[in-house]
């Protein structure tokens, strides 16, 4: 199954091709959520402390993966959007060699890295052995997580955001199973959520390759598609490394705010991990948004559509931030069940189950009140993305992560928990600002050649039919 998202309603297309990304997104986060509820429920505090502390190295080499990934489908989909279906396959193939070399290399540097990194972020010494069973495992398993994504992006950048999900569904289910199998009955402790997650990852990666091989000829490489070029390589790359470099950059914020948040102690490394988890998986829905704004801008692109890409984005981002408003409201609403979902009763201090509830209710309440900036920034972000524009998301990026470091560092000093609470929303902001003034630019000068061009070849065509 595939769609085409330069022809009809874009926002119709927005949505149907967001609903299926959204679902399949959260099933993705479920994995992360799913280790942290069942560790906290079953094992103890301390369990739980120890998984969240390794949520900010885990995103600063996954996530980086991730926009690899990520970028090689922006040129799948462009390339898809100009009718080129011999450089869709070869750009397949040019993203699955290079993925395997990035899966080698990242998977050394963070196996050999991972006990220096985890004493870098002063990770609590009752934590740290728990911390390091957990990361080990996860970091073995990088190959799973970039495959599976980019099996899955490869399929998005042509219209399918349907199969991906379903393969998720399975691998969520997989993966809660496995959790309390290796947990429960074979005793494995934190070791056995990470083992769990990669296993569900393998299983997803080889039911995308598979659907791949059997059901979608557009991206099945084949021969001469495999001889890909110095021009091929540098073209995945120059929109590849820079969305990687962009997580990466903001992956380190977080790491600084992880480092900051370790001086707080177990309960608030706790209390942080699990709102954290709740925040993520209501920003899914702006995630989604996100990438789809990145495939659809991508296509239409790709066909020259500058004012088509414009009606989108206007679209877009009214539904988005609409999304974003309904999502902190429920998320507020059921803040305190939710808190309490993932402690169950390995927390058997009252005093300290109050105090880890009043925390993470602190954390969530605000970020919820800026999720318009994030749901904006995400759209404004991939859109350049989709145009192949790397610069200003990566300019972007620093912005954020000066932003982050500073808010984290700075304000733990003299606010706490509630400093490093206010550490990511205003990132958020600080990354809007030039995303949304370059827009405005860059798209002002893609219309002036769009309606240039136009113009040209409407006097072309008169001419054509005088001389006739």
């Amino acid at each position: 199954m595939k769609k085409d998202l330069t022809v009809g309603s874009p926002l119709k297309l927005i949505i149907l091709f967001t609903a299926p990304l959204l679902i399949g997104n959260i099933f993705q986060q479920l994995y992360n959520t799913a280790d942290t509820m069942i560790v906290g429920r079953t094992i103890s505090l301390d369990a739980l402390a120890a998984v969240g502390v390794t949520g900010s190295l885990v995103f600063f080499m996954i996530g980086f993966a991730q926009g690899l990934t990520g970028g090689f489908s922006i040129i799948t989909a462009q390339k898809f959007g100009n009718k080129d279906m011999e450089g869709v396959r070869r750009s397949v193939a040019a993203s699955i060699i290079l993925s395997a070399i990035i899966t080698v290399i990242l998977t050394i540097i963070s196996v050999i890295l991972a006990g220096y990194l985890l004493h870098k972020i002063r990770t609590p010494l009752e934590l740290y052995d728990m911390a390091y069973d957990y990361i080990i495992v996860i970091f073995w398993g990088t190959g799973a997580a970039i495959f599976f994504n980019l099996f899955s992006n490869v399929l998005r950048a042509i219209g399918n955001s349907k199969w991906p999900l379903y393969f998720l569904i399975v691998a969520c289910i997989v993966n809660i199973a496995l959790d309390y199998i290796l947990i429960l009955y074979f005793h494995m402790g934190v070791a056995g959520a990470g083992l769990a997650t990669v296993i569900s990852q393998i299983i997803a990666s080889l039911l995308c390759f598979e659907y791949i091989r059997r059901f979608v000829p557009e991206l099945q490489a084949r021969g001469s598609d495999w001889k890909i070029t110095k021009k091929d390589v540098w073209e995945h790359i120059r929109v590849g490394i820079p969305m990687a470099i962009q997580v990466a950059i903001i992956a380190i914020g977080i790491v600084v705010l992880q480092w900051a948040l370790n001086d707080l102690g177990s309960l608030a490394i706790g209390a942080f991990t699990v709102a954290q988890r709740i925040d993520v998986l209501a920003v899914q829905c702006l995630l989604s948004f996100g990438i789809t704004m990145a495939t659809y801008t991508a296509q239409n692109y790709g066909a020259g559509d500058i004012p088509r890409i414009r009606k989108g984005v206007q679209q877009g981002s009214i539904v988005s931030v609409a999304f974003a408003l309904i999502s902190a409201v429920i998320i507020l609403l059921l803040a305190d069940f939710s808190v309490r979902l993932f402690l169950g009763d390995s927390v058997k201090d009252p005093a300290q189950v109050e105090e880890i509830i009043s925390l993470a209710k602190t954390y969530l309440i605000i970020n919820c009140s800026m999720y318009t900036f994030l749901a904006l920034l995400l759209v404004f972000r991939s859109t350049l993305q989709g145009l192949g524009n790397s610069i200003i998301p990566t300019v972007a990026g620093v912005m954020e992560l000066i932003m982050r470091v500073v808010a984290a560092v700075g304000l733990s000093v003299y606010f706490g928990f509630t400093g490093i609470s206010w550490a990511s929303p205003i990132a958020w902001v600080g990354a809007f600002i030039p995303l949304v003034i370059a827009y405005v630019f860059i798209m002002k000068r893609l219309s002036r050649k769009y309606f240039f061009k136009k113009a040209r070849m409407e006097k072309l065509n008169k001419l054509k039919e005088s001389n006739v």
